[in-house]
């Protein structure tokens, strides 16, 4: 998931050329101001995802609910299940934001940076989730151990392995782009150039590798993400200069491409059997508002949203959308069939359990493993 924000400010040498035609680094400032806008953008893309498991679909929660969401939500329960989208906006995001905290740094602080936001707080939630649901009084299946010690590596889905925690699928897909960003940005150094190149390549080679349906091609490049990841880089880029016709060419390219997919992955006839329908257009509003959002936060529109709670939002975001799906199940028996709690009071009850859960891994967990664990990877070695 994306991490705390850096604003880089683009500086005069970018115009130009450095010794022997290599375009010159671009380093970020040291304090620039914090996108909150952001932050606030992150939550809400997480409470999608939320409300989308809780109410937006049948599977596992109905079993908590002690029948269909839709019996519980009968008019909301149709909003829900365009919740699901708030994974196409988190990839947006996560494109704008690793390019921003990618540029002008080395791979070793790169590497150490994302393993430090990206771990503790997972390790927190496969321990906890996997603990909660091997208690006799919860009746859901947990892992197998071995399977649990695989989740801890990240590599479960590759692997094979049954999942500790169900959203875990979008983490395997974030670590894909961060190798792909890694490899062909951050090692040779960002340059604007450079990075239009990737999202030109990439682009075409995720077409390609679609119309070969190679499965290592699809592994590789992931014709389905791809265009919100480029989206995001996209919109960095005219974070950095509005007038750049090339970055408005690639989010526009972007956008193109990954409403097609969101439709493709997403869209159904109407019909009884499917919990809700969704219409092409309805997906389509949703991945342009997302979108847009990021745009307005890239041209700073939103620069007067800057509430400091919104930090506190944007740290939240990361572990809420590790534990609120299969805790949330539990929370919802709990809050529904035991204590009998009405279906909307429970639905706020278990959001509001879960921020708190959030909030506790940050403040114990993620702040205090964080750090000594970049400081580990950072640290360099004879």
């Amino acid at each position: 998931m994306p991490t705390p924000l850096e604003k880089p400010a683009a500086t005069a040498p970018e115009a130009g050329q450095g010794a022997a035609g290599v375009p010159p680094r671009i380093v970020p400032k040291a304090h620039a101001p914090r996108l909150r806008a952001l932050d606030g953008l992150r939550l809400v893309a997480a409470l999608m995802v939320a409300a989308y498991h809780y109410g937006g679909r049948d599977g596992d929660v109905t079993a908590a609910w002690g029948g269909s969401p839709r019996h519980q939500f009968p008019t909301l329960h149709s909003w829900f299940a365009y919740g699901c989208l708030g994974v196409q906006i988190f990839f947006v995001i996560s494109g704008f934001v690793i390019c921003m905290s990618g540029w002008g740094r080395p791979l070793r602080s790169f590497f150490a940076s994302r393993a430090s936001r990206l771990l503790p707080s997972y390790w927190a939630a496969v321990i906890i989730v996997t603990a909660v649901f091997a208690l006799p009084t919860v009746a859901y299946k947990a892992v197998s151990p071995s399977d649990a010690l695989v989740n801890l590596t990240m590599l479960q889905q590759p692997l094979g392995v049954d999942r500790v925690l169900g959203v875990c699928w979008t983490l395997w897909a974030e670590i894909r782009f961060y190798a792909l960003f890694a490899l062909c940005i951050v090692l040779p150094g960002a340059t604007r150039q450079r990075v239009i190149l990737f999202c030109a390549s990439w682009t075409m080679a995720a077409a390609i590798a679609q119309a070969a349906d190679e499965p290592l091609l699809n592994l590789v490049l992931m014709p389905e993400y791809a265009p919100f990841f480029v989206g995001g880089i996209g919109l960095y880029l005219v974070h950095r200069d509005r007038r750049d016709a090339y970055a408005w060419g690639i989010v526009g390219v972007s956008w193109l491409i990954g409403q097609h997919y969101a439709v493709r992955g997403l869209w159904h006839a109407p019909n009884p059997d499917f919990f809700s329908y969704r219409p092409a257009y309805g997906i389509v509003l949703i991945v342009t508002l997302g979108y847009l959002a990021v745009a307005a936060i890239a041209l700073g529109w939103l620069n007067r949203v800057n509430w400091r709670w919104l930090t506190v939002a944007g740290a939240l975001t990361y572990p809420f959308y590790l534990v609120h799906e299969h805790l949330g199940w539990v929370a919802i028996k709990v809050y529904h069939r035991d204590l009998g709690i009405p279906s909307y009071g429970t639905f706020l009850l278990t959001v509001a359990t879960m921020l708190l859960l959030a909030w506790l891994l940050n403040r114990y967990v993620e702040e205090r493993l964080a750090p000594k664990l970049r400081g580990a990877l950072s640290r360099p070695r004879p």
